[in-house]
């Protein structure tokens, strides 16, 4: 099933790369709570809610964010009691003016055919949705009827707009479009045009484009401040280096969005140990216009530390085949391992930087290979002189 906002679809998923398969896989820590979950929903519960009837002077938004089964009963019911209402309304009038009494033929009633409540409430579902079936009508006998007849097509006409508007928007949610905007189910850490980043993918399956598209990430934290107040969900926005280098992306293909640790970013104090002990969080939203219905859509997902792959990348999933680009998405989450360092950024600069540890990777393959060599050459030796 194709979860909302965030993880791949069951039908995506592959057998991971011989290079996954030995990665450590690591549980979340009991009682830990994550602020968005994978699928976008925000893990935050209001309560103590005083002024309940703010809710109420918006109520064509607080209709639309109810559940199906509840907007369904509301559709029903606002239909069913304004017709109860009016059918009561009606037989009132023939009680009244003596309709519910058989006269002689010269007598004029208010509503002809009305002789019981079963035939007045079925006059007030003819006058409501204008269905007429011509056994009952009005007279010009009583005034009163004239006017109830006029308000009870203006209140059924406003029960129809708000009832099939907020139906009609709730069908066209934009959040229904961004179940197929996917995000990779890890994000990854490693070296990147010679810089440490964190990096994720982003994906969208349908043909039809989302323009405009955006992606903001933040970190959450426990953090205090330098007068000791503790801001337990403390968001530190995240400068990202997108693909096409402005704020939007076109979102054609899967894309990577790369965030370059730095000084400026929350994470240039974070190592790969650090990401197991700390309590981080790092949100992404992808936000857009889609084509199709000109409405704004969000996407939303997030990454702990345990779902933070430090010291790997994400594999190629676009090839050319006959003439066209063809996207794979059974590799959309497959990554590889890649040499990192496993130090955070700060301490990487404080060593040198990315060309130091190049360097010394390379050292000791080097002193291999001689070691090899250096054998060979001692094993040609023994060989001569037997």
């Amino acid at each position: 099933m194709l979860s909302r906002k965030g993880l791949i679809p069951e039908d995506y998923l592959l057998t991971r790369l011989a290079e996954d398969v030995l990665q450590p896989k690591f549980k979340a820590k009991a009682g830990k709570a994550r602020f968005v979950a994978k699928n976008g929903t925000c893990n935050v519960a209001h309560t103590n809610i005083r002024e309940q009837g703010r809710f109420l002077q918006d109520v064509f938004t607080t209709l639309v964010d109810l559940k199906w089964l509840h907007t369904l009963i509301i559709f029903t019911m606002s239909f069913l009691c304004s017709w109860l209402l009016f059918g009561m309304i009606w037989w009132l009038v023939a009680f009244a003016h003596g309709d519910l009494d058989r006269r002689g033929d010269d007598f004029v009633p208010c509503v002809t055919d009305i002789n019981s409540f079963s035939s007045a409430f079925l006059f007030s579902i003819e006058v409501q949705v204008t269905i007429g079936f011509g056994g009952r009508m009005i007279t010009e006998e009583c005034v009163s009827a004239i006017i109830i007849l006029i308000v009870q097509n203006i209140v059924g006409l406003v029960i129809n707009a708000i009832m099939l508007g907020c139906i009609f928007m709730k069908t066209a949610q934009a959040n229904r479009r961004a179940e197929t905007l996917i995000f990779s189910k890890h994000a990854v850490v490693s070296i990147r045009n010679n810089k440490l980043c964190f990096m994720i993918r982003i994906g969208d399956l349908r043909k039809s484009m989302i323009i405009s598209a955006t992606v903001r990430m933040q970190v959450v934290k426990r953090t205090t401040t330098e007068e000791g107040e503790v801001v337990p969900l403390d968001q530190i926005d995240i400068h990202m280096d997108n693909p096409v280098g402005t704020n939007g992306v076109f979102l054609v293909s899967p894309l990577i969005i790369c965030h370059v640790i730095d000084k400026t970013s929350p994470l240039y104090e974070v190592s790969a140990s650090d990401l197991l002990n700390e309590d981080i969080e790092v949100i992404v939203v992808l936000e857009g216009v889609v084509e199709t219905t000109g409405i704004t859509t969000q996407a939303r997902t997030s990454y702990v530390g345990e779902e933070i792959l430090w010291g790997q990348r994400f594999v190629p999933t676009v090839s050319e085949e006959d003439g066209m680009y063809a996207v794979d998405y059974s590799k959309f989450g497959n990554t590889v391992k890649v040499p990192t360092p496993y130090c955070s950024a700060k301490k990487l600069d404080e060593f040198g930087g990315i060309a130091l540890f190049k360097v010394n990777e390379g050292a000791p393959q080097r002193a291999s290979v001689r070691r090899r060599r250096g054998g060979a050459v001692t094993r040609k030796s023994k060989v001569e002189s037997h």
